[in-house]
């Protein structure tokens, strides 16, 4: 089959000569006229993408033509290909690629090379994907988490995307940014919805977790602690996270695990002994409000020589041993090994006294 061409000879375009363009994201750019001539149609019968797109995009009455950056060159020969064919260009948008600091060099995310670059790579963290688009649409558009954080309950799909302002040079791919908007929209997901997706993702990735997430009734009272507050949990950012921030809350795991035991200011091994011995005699109470149960840890810190208010221990830190907050750092980490939890009351309430009074005999037992 003969190829079929433009002739230059019947292009009007002439190197020497400028065209103004004016690009819905770029905006206003120059190029010289396109004085070359283009194949149209190849040996084997199949258009190009220059004589498909203009073809195309004309019968489907496009009205914008959306693309990356590498195609801006392009832009003389595209309008002078629509203006001989007699077609209403479309307006052109083209779109900055999305960039990565590599070593401290600047690079295009590549297929090739990044891991983040293929969709299967987010399934397989279980990164939701709301969290992927709405992180898309953050660094597409620069009002997007302004517009979030004056609508935290809408739907993105309510947002107004504007091409105008999107960035005219590449974002850099932030996978911490990308997390933190994981949490986010964790966050504000049911306890029951976290359940369905992280059991969802187990199935297809960590056998482990499925066994764990067997009893749903406790778990959708683990995942529900501080969940529906106006100030929800932000600890799970991704469902291949899930493990590891509620195994604690499972005896058998927790059990299994050696446990370094953080206690941090109240470091005493006596003094940690005698506030897990007396919380447990003496304060301890199931049917306490969350007010009463830490009402309960200011009495037990104020009679073993410790500040009630932490304000009382700033102002006088001489008179005190430490505060209540330390005390409370105690109890948390002998329950949970961590220093870092959701609402300990929460915890306590699921846990119950004797969970509670066995995992602090555990603790005390690591003290010897």
């Amino acid at each position: 089959m003969v190829t079929v061409t433009l002739s230059v000879s019947n292009l009007p375009g002439r190197e020497d000569r400028k065209i103004k363009h004016h690009d819905v994201i770029k905006g206003n750019v120059d190029f010289p006229e396109n004085d070359q001539d283009i194949v149209i149609i190849k040996a084997d019968g199949l258009p190009t993408y220059h004589f498909a797109h203009a073809i195309d995009d004309h019968l489907m009455r496009t009205t914008h033509v959306i693309r990356g950056d590498e195609w801006l060159s392009s832009i003389p020969l595209h309008l002078q290909l629509f203006h001989e064919l007699g077609f209403k260009a479309p307006k052109y948008a083209h779109i900055a690629p999305i960039m990565k600091n590599d070593n401290g060099n600047k690079r295009k995310l590549s297929k090739r090379k990044d891991a983040e670059a293929a969709v299967s790579y987010y399934e397989e963290e279980g990164i939701p994907e709301e969290a992927v688009k709405e992180y898309l649409l953050n660094i597409a558009n620069s009002s997007f988490e302004n517009w979030r954080r004056a609508n935290p309950d809408q739907k993105m799909d309510e947002f107004e995307l504007q091409l105008n302002k999107m960035s005219v040079s590449g974002a850099l791919f932030d996978m911490v940014k990308l997390l933190d908007v994981g949490k986010t929209v964790i966050s504000r997901m049911t306890a029951e919805k976290v359940y369905e997706e992280s059991l969802g993702w187990a199935k297809r990735h960590d056998a482990e977790l499925v066994k764990m997430l067997e009893d749903r009734e406790y778990a959708l009272k683990v995942f529900g602690i501080e969940r529906g507050n106006k100030k929800p949990r932000k600890d799970i950012a991704k469902w291949a996270d899930v493990k590891e921030n509620i195994e604690y809350m499972y005896d058998e795991k927790f059990n299994q695990t050696s446990h370094e035991y953080p206690y941090q200011v109240i470091n005493n091994k006596e003094e940690i002994k005698k506030i897990l011995t007396l919380y447990l005699e003496k304060y301890y109470d199931v049917g306490n409000d969350k007010q009463a149960w830490f009402d309960n840890i200011k009495e037990l810190a104020g009679e073993m020589g410790y500040a009630k208010e932490v304000k009382e221990f700033k102002a006088n830190p001489e008179q005190y041993k430490a505060h209540v907050g330390d005390v409370s750092t105690v109890l948390r980490v002998a329950l949970t090994a961590r220093t870092n939890t959701p609402d300990m009351y929460e915890i306590m309430q699921i846990l119950e006294k004797d969970r509670i009074a066995k995992r602090f005999e555990k603790a005390i037992e690591n003290l010897e």
